[in-house]
């Protein structure tokens, strides 16, 4: 990140985890490469909310951009409509790609996969079984997507519907934080965390809300 100056643009990224799937309760792996799941009925009332939040209504937000996973998509429209605004799919905004991990649990790969996890657990650098996208390469593609995002919107406020890896990704990188600290991250399903950048220096204004749902 460059030197922050004073007449840089303020951005705001106003990031919404997608609602719950039919996987989500059950802490199933679902990322690029599985089965592409629509919001459950909780997931569909969790975007409801989140789309008619006070945080953002307050946001005043002024795009809102998405992952192309369908998910994400109906998260995002929900809010896209309350905002009267257009939405933009981000392909770079997509979730990680799990392998052979897609579909199962974390105690089904922890039994069948003990060896893989671990690695994966301790190092970004080491992708899931049967992937070629480790952590790190998920928090590359979400950096190029933030700074693309930064590069077409300066001084706007900006709403991207994603998924757990790329928003603890776009945290950790804000915090200059080592890859492998995403996996001490817990973020909720319909929760808002928040990034602002004056010009491309980042400051984490919030995390993991979700008094919208209570």
């Amino acid at each position: 990140m460059t030197q922050q100056r004073e007449s840089d643009p303020q951005t705001t990224l106003l990031l919404l985890r997608h609602g719950e799937t039919v996987l989500t309760p059950e802490r199933r792996f679902s990322g690029s490469g599985g089965t592409d799941p629509e919001l459950s009925d909780t997931g569909r009332w969790q975007a409801a909310r989140a789309a008619d939040s006070s945080l953002l209504a307050a946001a005043s937000v002024e795009v809102v951009v998405c992952s192309p996973l369908r998910r994400c998509r109906q998260t995002a429209a929900a809010a896209a409509r309350v905002l009267g605004l257009d939405l933009v799919v981000e392909p770079e905004l997509r979730e990680a790609d799990f392998g052979d991990w897609e579909g199962l649990t974390y105690a089904e790969v922890r039994t069948r996969f003990p060896s893989d996890l671990a690695a994966w657990q301790a190092s970004a650098s080491v992708p899931p079984t049967g992937s070629s996208e480790s952590t790190a390469d998920v928090a590359e593609r979400a950096g190029r997507a933030r700074d693309g995002l930064l590069s077409r919107y300066p001084g706007s406020r900006v709403l991207a519907v994603t998924h757990v890896t790329p928003i603890k990704a776009l945290v950790q990188l804000a915090l200059g934080a080592p890859g492998e600290a995403i996996h001490t991250m817990d973020l909720s399903p319909a929760s808002f965390s928040g990034l602002v950048y004056q010009g491309a220096t980042p400051s984490l204004r919030l995390y993991n809300d979700t008094a919208h749902l209570r």
